[in-house]
């Protein structure tokens, strides 16, 4: 069915069809069976796992980003993810980049994007996840505002670290979007591990698994730095990985390309180098260490593919708008039948 939605969808703009798609979503969870007639089915009973003391209803997450404000957490839960991750949010409330700002290549299968935390600020968030039914994993991707300096980043990932701790599962820091200026900055050991200390510091009592979510384009000498900060701060893993900001090997025309301007791309494009980060990484941070796997995931293969490569879940985002929910009931399965081999 989503197959004949999907031409519709993208006869509107991007951002259009974003807020169009979850206005269905949300219309949809309260019509019964319409949530199947779309794909979307609950994964089964032996698709659940357990990492970071936390019970996962299947492998396969939303990544951050599609639901920044968690607006749609009810909806979401009912389509076939085992958890969702919310954001990034940021203290403050942000507008993001001038739009256009998302861009299609379905040539490359893929999306450009430079979004830039754009979203309605953490204290909005809380109010609306106090509400949120039990019984999905939900993970708080937290960021800094656009306007605060990197000397300062610090304090507005305490801000959001400490808004969210009542009422999310796990916290992802993203030190590695490429559309605030000078955020990658912070990838580099000595700001990242202060970082990651001082919430580590904060998150004694009732604690919270943290997350690092790192890009694609770090050299194999920066990803040991990242090996090396995940084993200095105790953090629980690391997620692998954002958008890419390369262009090489895309087969839509670069004069297109070129027109979109700056963003990251996500989606088929960054699947094979997603997966690389994530065995280099696997290599050096055994389990229980957890890496979640996300780049290019538009099949059950391509899940497979990273969950063989040492990834102990998945994610999806650029997937999903090409495939619909039943992407993630193919890899569900996929998964429960590679469990029991």
């Amino acid at each position: 069915m989503y197959k004949l939605l999907r031409p519709l969808l993208f006869s509107f703009s991007p951002e259009r069809a974003h807020h169009l798609t979850f206005s269905l979503l949300d219309f949809a969870q309260h019509v019964p069976g319409a949530l199947a007639v779309v794909g979307g089915s609950k994964p089964r009973k032996s698709a659940e796992l357990e990492l970071m003391g936390l019970r996962f209803a299947g492998p396969v997450g939303l990544a951050a980003g599609m639901d920044k404000d968690a607006k749609h957490v009810a909806a979401l839960s009912k389509i076939g993810f085992g958890f969702i991750e919310i954001g990034t949010l940021t203290p403050v409330a942000q507008p993001g980049n001038e739009q256009p700002r998302l861009f299609r290549l379905p040539t490359d299968r893929a999306l450009i994007n430079r979004m830039g935390f754009n979203n309605g600020g953490v204290a909005a968030a809380v109010e609306r996840l106090k509400k949120r039914a039990p019984g999905i994993i939900v993970g708080g991707n937290i960021g800094k505002n656009k306007n605060t300096p990197n000397e300062q980043a610090i304090d507005d990932y305490v801000k959001c670290f400490d808004a969210l701790h009542p009422v999310v599962d796990y916290f992802v820091v993203n030190v590695s979007s490429p559309n605030t200026p000078g955020l990658r900055a912070l990838q580099e050991k000595g700001p990242l591990l202060a970082i990651l200390r001082e919430l580590q510091q904060r998150n004694k009592e009732n604690a919270r698994p943290i997350l690092l979510k790192i890009a694609p384009d770090l050299t194999d000498e920066q990803l040991n730095d990242i090996v090396s900060v995940v084993q200095e701060s105790g953090i629980a893993g690391v997620i692998a990985t954002n958008t890419t900001i390369s262009r090489e090997d895309l087969e839509t025309p670069k004069a297109e390309v070129e027109a979109m301007g700056a963003g990251g791309v996500s989606g088929a494009p960054v699947r094979q180098r997603s997966t690389e980060v994530v065995r280099y990484l696997r290599d050096r941070l055994p389990k229980p260490l957890v890496i979640i796997g996300v780049g290019g995931i538009d099949s059950a293969e391509a899940a497979m593919e990273k969950i063989e490569a040492g990834a102990d879940l998945v994610q999806v985002y650029t997937g999903l708008i090409y495939e619909g929910p039943a992407l993630l009931k193919r890899i569900n399965n996929a998964f429960v039948q590679w469990r029991s081999l």
